[in-house]
């Protein structure tokens, strides 16, 4: 009679983490299915107001706009699923495309080693905004957010404030052609439609970035830091290092993007980028990332930045007027952000 009272427990507690499995479980299909919903009803009605909505050409053109997008809200989806935010995304984008062209064009370094150099500097924008935030104890808020004007400012002074085009290098500079198709040829378009190289890009980082979160002991450790800082501490992982790695992944893959970006479009400016850090922010919230930490899915991110560009190849077809599209982005993030914390305090009750 002793030994079943003494086994009985383990029952209850196995039942009650797949219960709480379950949930989580439940919540993220939730979420994700909630999107997909909303992505497929977004393109029905702006086809029912324009035919012309899902037709090849305009899918390849949201599939293009989308790219950037997705794969700087890759880097950051890393950084708010470890509990910290990043908000330096844009003005790294818009630094590693405009020190590209310098240390290119003006400096003469060869394309193929000048990429790397670029990452490099974002492996220190990384590491500059990890330590400040770890071992300084420095709101990651407040960092980045101090991170995007230095950067901004660096942008325009390494460029003089000018802009720069491979095509038509500043006078007395040159650019090798086979340097120039090397670069041209990252993002290079083919067939009838124009398809961009570019988004074969984005879904190799979503492949990559996706095992990472999801199926490897980094992404595990991810997530356990994210959910749940305290008892991370407890179980003594190495939560400074990895919130800097966080920080640092993040800085690299905004500057593919802006190198991928830069080789697409060909020209840099000083305040390439500025304009994205929302709409990443807004791509991640949507894709079901919570800003406490510890939640947040590579598909779920690329989700959320291809309702983003529906809305805006939509909206731009239907030409209301440029106030819409903001409208329309910012009501989509308020809805997203309060869906993400009515699930929280809902499991919360549940919990309790």
């Amino acid at each position: 009679m002793i030994a079943p009272d003494k086994a009985a427990p383990a029952a209850p507690t196995r039942a009650a983490r797949f219960s709480a499995a379950g949930r989580a479980t439940f919540d993220l299909t939730l979420r994700l299915g909630g999107l997909a919903v909303a992505i497929v009803l977004v393109g029905l009605v702006f086809q029912s107001f324009n035919d012309a909505f899902l037709n090849t050409d305009v899918i390849i053109s949201i599939l293009r706009s989308m790219s950037s997008v997705a794969i700087m809200g890759l880097g950051l989806t890393l950084v708010i699923v470890i509990g910290e935010i990043d908000l330096s995304v844009g003005a790294m984008y818009g630094l590693a495309a405009n020190s590209l062209a310098v240390i290119w064009i003006l400096g003469g370094v060869p394309v193929q080693f000048a990429i790397p150099l670029v990452l490099l500097i974002a492996v220190a924008v990384g590491i500059f905004n990890g330590v400040l935030t770890t071992v300084l104890r420095i709101p990651s808020f407040i960092v980045t957010l101090g991170s995007y004007n230095l950067l901004y400012g660096l942008s325009l002074y390494v460029t003089h404030a000018g802009t720069f085009n491979p095509n038509y290098p500043p006078e007395g500079y040159t650019v090798e052609p086979s340097q120039l198709n090397f670069f041209v040829d990252l993002t290079m378009q083919f067939g009838t439609h124009q398809f961009s190289v570019e988004v074969f890009w984005m879904l190799g980082l979503v492949l990559v970035v996706g095992f990472l979160l999801h199926r490897s002991l980094f992404g595990f450790r991810l997530i356990a830091i994210g959910g749940n800082p305290v008892a991370a501490q407890l179980a003594r992982l190495p939560v400074r290092r990895y919130k800097i790695m966080a920080f640092i992944l993040s800085a690299v893959i905004a500057s593919i993007a802006g190198i991928l970006d830069f080789s697409f479009i060909q020209t840099s400016q000083p305040d390439l980028g500025l304009s994205q850090t929302f709409p990443v922010f807004a791509a991640v919230i949507i894709g079901g990332a919570s800003l406490a930490g510890g939640k947040g899915t590579a598909i779920g991110t690329l989700g959320g930045a291809l309702l983003l560009a529906e809305l805006q190849i939509g909206l731009a077809l239907l030409s209301p007027g440029p106030h819409a599209q903001q409208i329309f982005l910012g009501a989509v993030t308020i809805g997203a952000v309060a869906l993400d914390l009515g699930l929280t305090r809902l499991r919360a009750r549940r919990a309790a």
